[in-house]
């Protein structure tokens, strides 16, 4: 009975309060005689009112216009506790007063609730940045130990390379002392024994020419062999096709490993610095393969993509951890490292696939129009004076 009386009274104040067409205080009046057969007091009445001012009407609602509606819904009470006003002595001078105190005490709930929710949401927004900060500290202090670790790496991989470099040398320092040095050596005693000879009898003078003659030649082909190693004449010469023949030939010979190569004319349009990287990664990548693959056939393939070139060399040897790999120490990981920088140089994309049964592939994009971004180009170096 008072949840149905409830629904009436609440809707005959929220029409009173909109002015809504046919509304009026006769339904508040209505309430009243109806309250009052229900038997409801005029506490009761207040309690309720106060409860649909609270809950209904005042939320959302301006501090400016809440007076006037708090106002408004007096009238509309009043004229409801008319009827129990005319059975009860004194109700009206109570009913004035508790409307009053209905009006005041609805103003500081509507108030307090207006101000736990500013509360509510500071609190919230003081959380979601504390937890921010938090995130971003986090974030921050990843971010140096990762800086730390790749600063540790670079000078690890500086260290790397000065020695890979010193190696070099001694090795090309030892080749020209042991082999080329002892070669002229050997041609300088021939032509003094020569010239002996010519000055006392011609008798074997032919033979002995010859063999000077073959040590010169062995003297020119080791000279040949240093400079294809350090800078073919054939790639600046006949292009990057003819070089990568050249190459994989000696290869074969070499190292007993059949190598295939297929390709496509419009490569040799790149620049010489693209033609340059992908001639030193397929040396390196062979290099690696005679190694440490343990293969017995790589292939080489250059392809043409949409405004790019690929080029991919794949071998049927045994496969190794490629992540693994790049992060070891020590310089089995410095093919790798200089392959990938090499192709970065040049604006290009590198990858290395490698899984047990299928081999090694390393992959090379490098896309056919200069790149802002590439380092050669911004240098001003040609790949004839940075190989």
């Amino acid at each position: 009975m008072k949840h149905r009386f409830f629904r009436r009274y609440q809707a005959a104040l929220l029409a009173w309060l909109r002015h809504e067409p046919g509304a009026g205080l006769q339904p508040a009046r209505g309430m009243g005689r109806v309250a009052l057969a229900a038997g409801l007091q005029t506490l009761d009445m207040a309690r309720l009112h106060e409860q649909i001012l609270v809950t209904e009407v005042l939320p959302g609602i301006p501090a400016r216009k809440r007076a006037k509606l708090i106002r408004q819904a007096g009238t509309f009470f009043i004229e409801a506790i008319t009827p129990i006003e005319n059975i009860h002595r004194g109700a009206r001078e109570a009913a004035v007063h508790l409307n009053e105190i209905v009006e005041m005490l609805s103003q500081r709930t509507v108030e307090l609730a207006a101000s736990n929710l500013e509360l509510t949401a500071e609190i919230a927004h003081r959380k979601a940045m504390e937890e921010a900060l938090k995130k971003s500290e986090r974030h921050y202090s990843q971010l140096l130990d990762k800086s730390d670790r790749m600063q540790e790496e670079l000078r690890q991989l500086s260290r790397q390379i000065l020695s890979t470099q010193e190696e070099e040398r001694r090795e090309i320092s030892r080749e020209l002392h042991d082999v080329i040095a002892q070669t002229l050596t050997g041609i300088n005693v021939r032509l003094a024994a020569l010239k002996k000879e010519a000055a006392l009898n011609t008798k074997g003078l032919d033979r002995n020419i010859a063999r000077t003659q073959r040590l010169v030649e062995k003297s020119v082909d080791i000279v040949h062999q240093f400079a294809r190693e350090l800078r073919p004449a054939v790639l600046d010469d006949l292009g990057l096709i003819p070089a990568l023949h050249s190459f994989m030939k000696n290869f074969t010979t070499r190292t007993g490993v059949r190598a295939h190569l297929t390709a496509f004319a419009e490569v040799e349009q790149l620049e010489t610095a693209r033609r340059t990287m992908l001639y030193r990664v397929a040396q390196e990548a062979l290099t690696n393969v005679s190694r440490h693959a343990q293969a017995s056939r790589v292939e080489v393939s250059l392809q043409k993509l949409p405004g790019a070139a690929r080029m991919e060399i794949k071998d049927d040897g045994r496969s190794f951890e490629v992540e693994r790999t790049l992060h070891a120490r020590g310089n089995k990981r410095l093919g790798l490292l200089g392959m990938r920088e090499r192709v970065e140089m040049v604006g290009g994309e590198f990858s290395v696939e490698s899984a047990p049964g299928q081999g090694t592939t390393v992959r090379v994009e490098v896309p056919f129009a200069p790149n802002r971004k590439d380092g050669l180009k911004n240098s001003g170096h040609t790949a004839r004076k940075c190989p």
